[in-house]
């Protein structure tokens, strides 16, 4: 691993293959990011404890603790970070386990190294989308509160763990009150024009934003969905 840098954001890579780890390893270094290595989850999940990555990159299929369950350990921990998994070719299953338990996005093998060096660059610019533009700084309804400056929402007066993404549609949402945006618009500028059409992605993102911010997921009262036209955040007390 070459020198650390403080101004460089640090990603840490679990993969129990060594020549993948390398080539990981390869490619985020040109991209200028610090990296640390686990060759399983469990290091991987000891390592996250001292260093406190930027950002984590989860091989699916380690033994051991495989990705999808070190994603939702590092979930549990309130881990905000964003993590990125890589999955095997066609393997939907892998990618719709890995965005339940908590993932951001999803890197399918085999992949170029500007592919992947792309997505990760896109996850750590979200932490900075919706930040505030001259609009409001805060928007509020209910026990819900949206701070757009700070990237923090509230519940009840409590801070909520949200991650990058999930802050990051409900702040898009929060912007335009009442306005239906939809689902398309949504994936083109929290992930990016290529996410047009992985309508899924969403989907697993606002059921887990819901599960943190609704008092009953099954029933929200904030992120409402709007059939065939996409979702909205009600700007009217539902108390």
């Amino acid at each position: 691993m070459s020198p650390q840098f403080e101004d460089r954001r640090t990603v840490l890579i679990a993969d129990d293959d060594p020549r993948l780890r390398n080539l990981l390893t390869w490619t985020l270094e040109q991209g200028q990011y610090n990296v640390v290595e686990a060759g399983d989850g469990l290091s991987a999940l000891e390592l996250a404890r001292k260093v406190k990555p930027d950002l984590y990159l989860l091989d699916i299929g380690m033994p051991g603790m495989n990705g999808v369950e070190l994603c939702r350990q590092l979930r549990a921990e309130s881990v905000i970070s964003p993590i990125l998994i890589l999955t095997g070719f066609g393997s939907e299953a892998d990618k719709v386990a890995g965005l339940e338990a908590g993932a951001d996005d999803y890197q399918t093998k085999p992949f170029a190294s500007k592919e992947l060096l792309a997505r990760v660059n896109a996850l750590l610019r979200r932490s900075q989308v919706y930040a505030g533009n001259g609009g409001p700084e805060v928007f509020e309804t209910g026990d819900l509160r949206v701070d757009f400056d700070q990237h923090l929402a509230y519940k009840a007066g409590k801070p909520v763990d949200l991650t990058p993404t999930e802050f990051a549609i409900l702040a898009l949402l929060a912007r335009t009150p009442n306005e239906i945006v939809p689902a398309r618009t949504i994936l083109q500028k929290v992930w990016g024009p290529a996410y047009r059409d992985e309508v899924h992605l969403l989907r697993v993102n606002v059921a887990r934003l819901r599960r943190k911010i609704e008092d009953v997921a099954s029933q929200p009262r904030y992120v409402l969905t709007h059939a065939r036209a996409g979702y909205s955040v009600s700007d009217t007390d539902p108390s």
